[in-house]
């Protein structure tokens, strides 16, 4: 059992291979289509990066308003698997409508439903972690999930990616690009499976005729408890602070690249190559985490980010972008399945949705700043590149605040 991975950790992994596809396109191709949609009806560049930043902020804002109420009655038994369907099945919708839209508008209202879908899923999927494993096996099961999820989504990217370049049978880019958000949405699908199928809620909280008053009640409780708990709350607050940064730069990428002038096709190999650097460097930090703390190396990740402020700030070509993304690479993975393994280690098991939705209301508004921070730069000064500056002081909040955390 010390090394092996069972069959409930591996589906669990695999779900991370599911959704890594989507976000993978959230970062690229989804928002170049938008941006080439919105210019060809008169949009200019530097709008359609706000206007872009601007939609991104509402998806997550949606999702930061509902994940703690979802998560919460997530938490009585029976009803994690019910609510985590649900939203995969309109996540699905959202993104098979993106493959027969031209409209510009219209392709921004139905990314928001796909992604307030995808990411209401994950609140119930990095709460099912403490379902399948045991808080010794959290940081390496949960950077396998990061780093599968980082290969794995390569393979429809890839095969997309070969529809809009060589553009096969006639396709015009406009088709092949949206065949390969219905390839994607068939790989989301058929990855999910395993982790319907075989994962259990294992903790849960029994049912009640007063759910929906009781979720509120417990809400209340729960903001006390993380209050009171040292521990959780400077984490929190330094998680809020520079997941926004990550976040920010994993789905503006290519929407600032192409404001600064590198290439659609620089842009998406550059973050595809970004994948395969993050798989083994996600590994990699679950491995270290057992040897030198999980805490130690979230710091190293948060000064790499930091750094990459720094030099996004000066970046106008193509091999700085790719210099960029191999180094985003290396924390990216790490950074993410750490803080994912350390807050499920801080929680109560029977309350883990509950508690993750917390989790999750941080990230999402988090994941709502930063991405308005840069809308504001280009609307206000008519470039971004001040908004990536400024997502500097963020990282070093998120480091202050983790300081004050005991090893």
């Amino acid at each position: 059992m010390k090394n092996k991975i069972t069959k409930q950790e591996k589906s669990w992994i695999l779900y991370d291979v599911a959704n890594s596809a989507f976000i993978l396109l959230v970062s690229t191709t989804i928002p170049i289509m938008f941006r080439s949609l919105a210019e060809a009806q008169g949009v200019d560049s530097a709008h359609a990066t706000g206007l872009w930043g601007l939609v991104t902020s509402v998806a997550v804002l949606i999702l930061a308003v509902l994940s703690p109420i979802l998560g919460a009655l997530a938490d009585y038994r029976g009803m994690k698997k019910k609510l985590f369907t649900a939203f995969l099945v309109l996540g699905l919708a959202g993104l098979l409508s993106l493959c027969i839209t031209t409209d510009w508008m219209a392709y921004m209202l139905l990314f928001v439903v796909a992604r307030v879908g995808y990411s209401a899923c994950n609140v119930f999927y990095d709460s099912m972690l403490v379902d399948v494993t045991t808080d010794q096996r959290m940081d390496k099961i949960s950077s396998y999930g990061y780093a599968l999820g980082y290969i794995g989504s390569c393979i429809p990217f890839i095969v997309g990616l070969g529809l809009i370049f060589i553009k096969p049978f006639g396709l015009e880019t406009m088709e092949a690009t949206q065949i390969s958000f219905l390839i994607t949405a068939l790989w989301w699908l058929g990855m999910s499976i395993p982790l319907l199928k075989n994962v259990k809620q294992v903790h849960a909280l029994e049912n009640r005729a007063d759910k929906l008053s009781h979720v509120f009640r417990r809400l209340r409780e729960t903001m006390k408890k993380v209050r009171k708990n040292k521990k959780l709350f400077f984490f929190t607050l330094a998680y809020f602070c520079y997941i926004d940064g990550v976040y920010t730069i994993i789905s503006m990428a290519t929407a600032y690249g192409g404001e600064v002038g590198i290439s659609e096709t620089s842009m998406v190999l550059a973050l595809l190559l970004t994948q395969f650097v993050a798989f083994p460097f996600a590994i990699f930090s679950g491995y270290l985490a057992e040897r030198v703390g999980s805490l130690k190396l979230i710091k190293l990740f948060i000064l790499i980010y930091a750094g990459v402020c720094v030099f996004g700030y000066q970046l106008d070509q193509a091999w700085e972008f790719w210099a960029m993304a191999v180094v985003v690479g290396m924390a990216q993975g790490g950074i993410q399945s750490l803080s994912r393994a350390y807050f499920g280690k801080l929680v109560p098991k029977e309350e883990s949705n509950e508690y993750f939705g917390f989790f999750d209301i941080f990230g999402k508004f988090a994941d709502f700043f930063g991405p308005l921070i840069l809308s504001f730069c280009a609307f206000a000064f008519g470039s971004s590149t001040y908004g990536i500056l400024a997502l500097l002081i963020l990282f070093v909040i998120g480091y202050v605040l983790l300081s004050k955390i005991p090893e």
